[in-house]
């Protein structure tokens, strides 16, 4: 074997092994985002034990984030400077321990959040790589789902929920399993249109990914979706014929179901609640009114109460923006909103393509699902969809060269430049 073919095979078993480390990262970021309080599942599970197991995923993505990065080689990230900045108020609010030693122990979980990120930036590079680590593990995810809907539809569709699809092996609600769904079709029906892979296997994750989302009844991640992927679609229609076809045969569809399906898919929306129910919000409204007629101190307006489980009364918020002005104040909610609004401005000025129509889906989702979900301000699966939309976004990076190494008896002369292969 030649010396350049040796560092060319070593370094292609380098990034491969690289590869797959990062991609395991993502992981368990993923496993410490899938939260500790949910459904009852079959064998139940002690919160504690599920606790040490979504933190030490945390620190397990530290660790081997920190080992594929010794040399701390980050990417400047406007996404990851705001992010960071999130953490002044979070401190700030949680440090009179108003909210508990639990604040502090926050705190310090989305600061290794954070930090896990800035050392993942170094692979953002507008690629879609990060884009099928999020396929595939929230994939995994949506299986363990399946698999307890299996076992024990019993448990995995209880009278609790009204019928509605839960974890029954993993505690997960029907709005977090809704959202996998939603997030996970989207970005593969944008990736069968930008042609990066082929239909039968996109199938194999949209058609068990849709059954899902359908059973859990989740209105906030199906408009997400739509919507979202409207928006992504728009984004391409000029410069793919293939997301043209797709978008008039959505438009076609919709008529028709519109149409012919209308009274069904209105009660699938109404989930059988009154409307008072339904117009309340499944009693959010309430909650919110409450937490914003509740007397704030000036510290408190600024920087929020601290940390916490993003409920108010004992009764969860159930909205990102309202959850943020109460434990991170006014300065979170204006950070929290200068994320979005960077990210959402960055992809409108690129010019179309798949990575920033990915981009436009996952930050749309998000912003729409922020009324009614809770999240954008902690570490959480919102905040994991947002860094890949930065990862999309990002500009590529320059290629690392491998020095060619000089041919015995040729010298070079000097001042002549090698070349290089990238």
């Amino acid at each position: 074997m030649s010396p350049d073919h040796k560092n060319l095979t070593d370094h292609t078993d380098h990034t491969d092994h690289t590869s797959k480390i990062v991609g395991t990262v993502w992981g368990l970021l993923i496993l410490n985002t899938l939260g500790s309080a949910g459904a009852k599942t079959i064998v139940p599970l002690p919160r504690s034990l599920i606790q040490m197991v979504t933190m030490g995923a945390l620190v397990a993505a530290f660790t081997l984030a920190l080992a594929v990065n010794l040399r701390l080689r980050i990417r400047a990230s406007a996404f990851g400077f705001l992010l960071t900045l999130l953490l002044v108020p979070s401190v700030i609010s949680s440090a009179d321990l108003e909210s508990g030693f639990g604040a502090l122990f926050r705190c310090a979980r989305l600061a290794l959040f954070i930090g896990t990120l800035w050392l993942l930036s170094r692979w953002w590079d507008g690629g879609l790589t990060f884009v099928r680590h999020h396929i595939r593990m929230y994939f995994v995810v949506l299986g363990s789902v399946a698999a307890g809907a299996i076992i024990s539809p019993g448990a995995a569709m209880p009278e609790l929920y009204g019928g509605r699809l839960v974890g029954a092996l993993w505690p997960l609600t029907p709005p977090q399993i809704g959202q996998y769904a939603a997030v996970i079709i989207g970005l593969s029906v944008l990736l069968v249109l930008g042609r990066r892979t082929d239909r039968t296997s996109a199938a194999v994750v949209i058609v068990p990914a849709l059954v899902l989302l359908a059973l859990t009844h989740t209105r906030t991640a199906t408009l997400g979706l739509l919507i979202g992927l409207a928006l992504a679609i728009a984004s391409l229609v000029l410069t793919s014929a293939a997301a043209r076809r797709f978008f008039a045969w959505a438009v076609l569809c919709a008529t028709v179901a519109a149409v012919g399906f209308g009274s069904a898919l209105q009660a699938w929306f109404l989930r059988g609640q009154s409307q008072e129910n339904f117009t309340s919000l499944t009693g959010r409204a309430k909650v919110w009114h409450a937490l914003l007629a509740a007397p704030r101190s000036t510290s408190e307006y600024l920087f929020g109460a601290g940390l916490g489980d993003k409920s108010f009364g004992g009764l969860p918020i159930d909205n990102s923006w309202l959850a943020v002005y109460h434990e991170q104040g006014m300065t979170g909610v204006a950070l929290v909103a200068a994320i979005v609004i960077v990210l959402g401005g960055v992809a409108l000025l690129q010019p179309p393509s798949l990575s920033r129509a990915c981009a436009i889906f996952l930050i749309s989702y998000c912003a729409i699902a922020s009324y009614t979900e809770a999240g954008l301000g902690d570490a959480s699966p919102y905040l994991l969809h947002l860094a890949v939309a930065a990862s999309l976004l990002a500009a590529p990076a320059a290629a690392t060269p491998l020095a060619t190494p000089e041919v015995p008896g040729r010298r070079i002369p000097q001042g002549a430049r090698r070349t290089e292969v990238t």
